[in-house]
Formats: C-alpha cells, structure tokens, sequence
C-alpha cells in the first residue's frame, strides 16, 4: 500500500498530499508522479534535483506535448497502448489529456478499442495495475485486498471475465475492463482515481485459445463453477465488506448464469451495482423513452422484439416492462408486449434450454399457431419480425448483420418511425449498420447504436447516430451513491438515472437530433444523474451523510479534477 495521504483544511481552504516516497520512487509513483511540473521546492525537498530537466511546466503545457506522441501513433489499438502507459506514469496528466480530448479518446480507452485491448491482454502486459484474485488464492483474499495501491477505497469495479463485451471469456485478459470503467468514472464523473480500486477475479478460463497460449498470464484451468464458485464469490463478497464498510461495488462482465445471481445474492449484503444488467437497461430505457417520445405512440402501443436474450438483453427487457408497469400496465401485460430470441430462434414455453429469467418473457405456443414460419421447427428473427410487426427492435446478440434489409423493410412497412437500436459491440459485432438502416428505412428510423458511429448523410441532411452507451449513466449513478454514502441501489433510483437521462435528449428539442447527449456533455449528464439519484436515496432513507447539507453541494464537493496538489513531506 502506497504511503500517502490528503489533507484538507476547511478553514484555509486549501488541500495537499503527504508522503514519505521522495526520488525515483516518487517519480515512479503514477498516483504521485507530476513529472517536470514538480515545483522547484518540491524538488529540493524529495530529492528530485537533476532528476528531471531544469525547466518547471504547467499541466496545460505536459498535456500538450502528451498529445503531440499521441497522435504520433497510427494505430487505435497503438494509441490506447500509447495512454495506458501514460496512465501507469502519470494519472493526473492522463486525466487532464482526456478531459481536454474527450470525444476522441473515449472510443480509445473504452468502447470499442477496449475489446481489442482485452484480447491483446498477456501479449501487450508491461504494468500491473488493480488487483488480481486467483481461485488458488481463495484463502488470502483478506491479504491479497491489503496489497492494494490505493489507502482509501470508494469504488471497486470487479470481473471474472466470463462475458466480456460480446466476446465471451476472456480471462485474466478481462482487467482492461475494470481499469477502462474506472477510468470512465474519473473522466465523466469526477470520482477521485486515488479512491478507487479494479480486481480481475480469476476463476480459470474455458477459452481453450487462452489455455493453449503459452503467453496467457492468468490462471491455467477451467473454469470453476457450482458451489466452488458461490463460495469464492462470497468469501470475496465478505472480504470487500470488511475491509471497505462503505464501498460500492461494481460487478461488470460476469457471464450469464452469474451475473443476475451474484447481485440478487449480495444488493442487500453491500451497496452494489451490476452494469450490463442495470446500466443498460437504464441507458437503453433512456433512448427508448425519448425514442416513444419523438415517435408519438405511447409506451403501452409497442410491440418490441429483442435478438439476443442474454444478461443484456433480460435486463433490457426486464428495465422496459418495469417502466410499462409504472405507467399502470399489470407485469402480465406489459410481458405479452415482448419477443425474444436467442440462437435458438423465438423464446416460447417448450424452449429447451432457458432461464428462469428468460422464461417470464417465453411466449405460450398458442399464440403461435397461426404464424406462418420459413422452417417448421425454428422460429427466426425474419418470422417474427413478419408476423408481429413490431415497433421496436433491439439487439444484443453480438451477430453482425442479422438485421438484414429484409428485415427492417418489413418493420419499416408497419410503422412510422421505427425504433432500432443495434446494441451489440464491438462495432465488428453490430447487428447493422447505421447508414443502411437509414438507407433501408428511407430516414425514418431513430437509431441507437453500443458502439460510435459517425453522423449519417441522407438527402442533404445530417442524421447524429446516438450511442447506447453504459458510460452515460454509470458514472453518474456511483456519483449520486458516494455522495450520500447510500446503502444500497434500488429501483427506485435507477428510475430516477433513467427518467433525468431521458429529460436531456437532445431529439426532445430538434426532431432531427440524437437520441441521447454525446459523451462530451458526460460531466454534466453525470452531474445530474447524480443530483437525481441522491435525492431518491435521501427520499428512501439510505443515505448516511448529514441530509441537511444540499445534495448539489455533496455532488459538488465528490467530484474531482486533473490538477497537481501541492506536496509535504513525511
């Protein structure tokens, strides 16, 4: 564990850092490291004289100069390689980097390049960061938590690897994950990077490609599953709750049998949070609102075909027919408005093998009766696209391509606007092609998309392409949570996440704009997202800070900045 800490004193208004590391280990130190903006008395005082060049810059001027080498590099998987070395130099100059180049460095760091990162993991590794909990282990978890960088923890972002970002077990290789969220959360919602803390569970592989490759850093053996896995993920549940009482947790690309029952087991046990489940379903029931909004039929009227019924694609559907019974439809009814498939076609109750959260969507065989299918005993996307005429259709199936022009022609011959949001990433897994569904849909559609694409020309007009992107929410959804110390996520306020993220769709005020705000208004989105959410917090009676205090200014008070903190020596 680093030695260092920051201090405040409320009544000279001024904060600063205490450390004992002086010389090249202080240099070396990517928390405490500022390089040549070290103050010439700084340099006296830890030993830094004739370690660094005599001139003395400025943040500003250190930012500049790192994106000169960053746009050396000609490759998108060379720049992120590029910035995460900067990150393990220097984290208040990266920061600063992104801030000042938001909406370019984004898609670097996290979606999509990221899924490029994790696979490139054990052949690109030149720094450890995070933690790292292997099975074998199990007993030392206690030890292994004390290991940490970081004294103070707020947030920990954890993965087992199991889903990663449409492609599937990734292993140790899965801590890019983590790290890029973290980073997200520093960048759109100011939560200090020195609070944090990324663990990369490794539970095995069944990623034969990963077992086989000699370079592969992580744990080589299957996957453990059953009670050995529930007994792991409690023992480290329990470890976290111990050392770090008021920590939020966040679980992130758990596989699918998993993620749904790790947070049912634990979102009453700690303050947690699953983002593939409730970040998007909150994300993409923000665009889906502003999507109905802008389309004139109500929420009740739409009949919704979702391709992919994994963690995200239950989570989604399970987000839409919460928001559906909140406008006064039984859970029954707001159920029959879905269709769902998974590779093995339409959901229906003789599916063989489903889950028990899938089977509340299945649809009853009588229904179908008078469908008329390609294949007797495979229902297809094309069959119920045909059949239902839906109003909207969602995919998160990772199958590039699979909404083909005949598809949505289909749809777009049945309604005015049809709502389709192609949400799988990386870009290669999309289930299509923004320029095509324009073209397909004659301009007609409002589009949604999981990764970022550039605005579409149509007919001497410019049409945005909104990003379903998790990033808008989950940074503010922490935000809120720290500010106020809540003891747990509810319902209730990722309603409020969603409700706030929908109030400031850009298409609420031109018809021809995007359906959500572009990530370089993240901060402020964030800002309000969490404004939202503490206040259902304090309203729900959750919230362990002094309540009197206005909620903006805890908001306020969390959120921090890129720049250097003067330092004192210990």
């Amino acid at each position: 564990m680093l030695n260092f800490k920051i201090n405040r004193d409320k009544n000279l208004n001024e904060t600063w850092i205490e450390t004992s590391l002086s010389g090249k280990p202080l240099l070396m130190t990517p928390q405490l490291n500022k390089g040549t903006a070290f103050t010439k008395e700084e340099r006296h005082i830890f030993g830094l004289i004739g370690k660094l060049p005599i001139r003395i810059e400025e943040l500003h001027e250190q930012s500049m100069r790192a994106y000169l080498q960053y746009k050396s590099y000609d490759t998108l998987l060379q720049k992120n390689v590029y910035l995460h070395n900067l990150h393990n130099a220097n984290e208040v100059l990266f920061y600063k980097v992104i801030q000042d180049h938001i909406e370019e460095m984004i898609p670097v760091i996290y979606t999509p390049i990221v899924g490029t990162a994790v696979v490139e993991f054990s052949k690109q590794f030149r720094h450890p960061r995070g933690i790292y909990i292997a099975y074998p282990e199990i007993d030392n978890i206690a030890e292994i938590l004390g290991n940490r960088s970081n004294p103070e923890i707020d947030l920990i972002v954890v993965s087992d690897g199991e889903g990663v970002l449409g492609i599937g077990d990734q292993g140790v290789g899965a801590m890019d994950i983590p790290i890029a969220k973290l980073m997200v959360y520093t960048i759109a919602a100011g939560i200090n990077p020195l609070r944090t803390l990324p663990i990369l569970l490794d539970v095995g592989t069944n990623n034969q490609a990963l077992l086989d490759d000699p370079l592969y850093l992580g744990w080589r053996n299957k996957r453990i599953s059953g009670d050995d896995y529930d007994e792991f993920i409690k023992k480290f549940v329990m470890a976290v709750k111990d050392a770090f009482p008021n920590v939020f947790l966040h679980w992130e690309d758990f596989g699918r049998k998993n993620a749904r029952r790790n947070l049912d087991l634990f979102r009453d046990e700690i303050c947690t949070f699953n983002d593939d489940i409730q970040g998007t379903g909150v994300v993409t029931l923000a665009a889906l609102l502003a999507a109905v909004k802008a389309s004139s039929l109500k929420l009740s009227m739409q009949r919704i075909v979702i391709f992919g019924a994994g963690t995200a694609g239950v989570g989604i559907a399970d987000q839409i027919c919460d928001a559906m019974m909140r406008e006064g439809m039984s859970e029954s009814e707001a159920r029959k408005c879905f269709w769902i498939l998974d590779r093995s076609g339409l959901l229906t109750e003789k599916s063989a093998t489903i889950s028990p959260e899938q089977r509340r969507y299945a649809r009853e065989i009588s229904e179908l009766t008078h469908w008329v299918n390609q294949k007797p005993d495979y229902i297809s996307l094309e069959d119920v696209v045909r059949n239902v005429h839906p109003t909207m259709l969602i995919g998160s199936s990772t199958s590039p391509g699979a909404f083909t022009e005949t598809i949505v022609k289909e749809m777009a011959a049945h309604v005015e606007r049809p709502i389709i949001f192609p949400l799988s990433n990386p870009t290669d897994k999309s289930e299509a092609m923004p320029v095509d569904l324009i073209e397909w849909t004659r301009g007609k559609a409002l589009i949604a998309t999981g990764s970022p694409f550039a605005p579409v020309e149509y007919e001497g007009r410019e049409i945005p392409i909104a990003q379903c992107n998790n990033a808008l929410v989950f940074p503010g959804i922490g935000l809120g949570v720290l500010a106020v110390k809540a003891k747990k996520v509810t319902d209730e306020m990722l309603w409020a996440a969603c409700l706030k993220t929908t109030a400031c769709s850009p298409i609420l005020h031109d018809p021809n704009d995007a359906l959500l705000p572009k990530f370089d208004h993240a901060s402020e989105l964030s800002r309000q997202i969490a404004i939202a959410v503490a206040t259902e917090a304090i309203k729900e009676g959750l919230a362990q800070v002094d309540t009197s205090i206005p909620v903006e200014a805890l908001i306020d008070h969390m959120m921090w900045q890129p720049h250097y903190l003067p330092y004192r020596k210990v």
